[in-house]
C-alpha cells in the first residue's frame, strides 16, 4: 500500500487514498481496542444494507493499527456547502434525510448509547449534583433501538460522482434514541459557531421528522456532558453552558 497521498489528518489519525482504497492509520498511542471496535461497528453497520465504505483489512503498517475501507470518489456536504453557499440549506435539508434513512435502520448488536452515555457522564468534570441530575435524566429518556452515528455532521457525509450519499466515520455508533444523535448534531454546529444552520438544521428535523423541538432539547445537556470529555477547553466552556441548562424555553 502506498501512503503518499493524504486527504484528511485528524488529531490522531491520519487517512491516504491509494487508488480505489482509503487508508485509516493511527497513532501508536491509539488503543487496539478502540481501532478493532471501530472496524466492527463498522461491519455491523454494512448488514444494515446503508451506503457506506465495506471495509476491506485492517492491518499494521509500520507498528500502527489501519482499517482499509474502499475509497469513495465524491465531495462532502461541508465542501458542497463551501463551494455553493447559496445552497446551504438545501444541503442541509439532504443531511437531514440522510440521518433520518441511518435512524429508520436496526442493529442489535451495537453498544447501547444510554450506557455510554452513562460513562461519559461519570467521567465528566461536573459536580457530584450536575452528575446526578444528568444521570436521572438521562434514565428517565425513552429507551429506543435506532442505530444512531454519534458524530453526524456536514463532513461525514459523502456525495458520490453519481449522486448518491455515503455515510462515513463510524466509530462512535451505538444503538438507542434518534433525538439524542440530533442533539449531537445539534451541539456540533453550534461548536463550529454555525448558529445559523444549527437552527435550520433543528427545525427542519423536527418538521420533516414531526419530533417536537422540546423533545430534542431534552437530550441537550445529556449530549453537551457527554461530548465535554473529550472536548478542547474552548468547547467545554459552551458545553458547560448547555449542561448547566436545566429547563430550556
Amino acid at each position: 500500500m502506498k501512503l503518499d497521498n493524504i486527504i484528511a489528518v485528524r488529531t490522531n489519525k491520519t487517512v491516504y487514498r491509494d487508488g480505489d482504497k482509503c487508508i485509516k492509520v493511527f497513532n501508536e498511542e491509539f488503543s487496539k481496542a478502540d481501532v478493532l471496535n471501530e472496524a466492527l461497528n463498522q461491519a455491523r453497520i454494512e448488514d444494515t444494507g446503508l451506503n457506506i465504505p465495506k471495509i476491506l483489512e485492517i492491518t499494521m503498517i509500520d507498528g500502527k493499527w489501519a482499517i482499509v475501507t474502499e475509497f469513495i470518489d465524491g465531495k462532502t456536504l461541508a465542501s458542497l456547502i463551501e463551494e455553493h453557499p447559496d445552497k446551504k440549506q438545501e444541503y442541509i435539508s439532504l443531511l437531514v434525510d440522510v440521518q433520518m434513512l441511518v435512524h429508520s435502520k436496526t442493529s442489535p448488536l451495537l453498544s447501547k448509547l444510554k450506557d455510554k452515555m452513562n460513562r461519559k457522564i461519570s467521567m465528566s468534570g461536573f459536580d457530584a449534583t450536575t452528575r446526578y441530575e444528568l444521570h436521572t435524566r438521562l434514565e428517565g429518556m425513552p429507551k429506543h433501538n435506532k442505530v444512531c452515528h454519534g458524530d453526524f455532521n456536514l463532513s461525514n457525509v459523502i456525495i458520490s460522482e453519481d449522486g448518491r450519499p455515503f455515510i462515513i466515520d463510524w466509530a462512535h455508533a451505538t444503538q438507542g434514541n434518534a433525538s439524542a444523535d440530533v442533539a449531537r448534531t445539534y451541539l456540533l454546529f453550534k461548536l463550529s459557531g454555525d448558529n445559523e444552520g444549527a437552527e435550520f438544521y433543528l427545525s427542519t428535523f423536527c418538521k420533516k421528522s414531526d419530533t417536537a423541538r422540546q423533545y430534542v432539547q431534552k437530550w441537550m445537556p445529556i449530549v453537551a456532558a457527554s461530548q465535554s470529555v473529550k472536548g478542547n477547553e474552548r468547547e467545554k466552556e459552551l458545553l458547560a453552558s448547555w449542561v448547566n441548562v436545566v429547563d430550556y424555553e
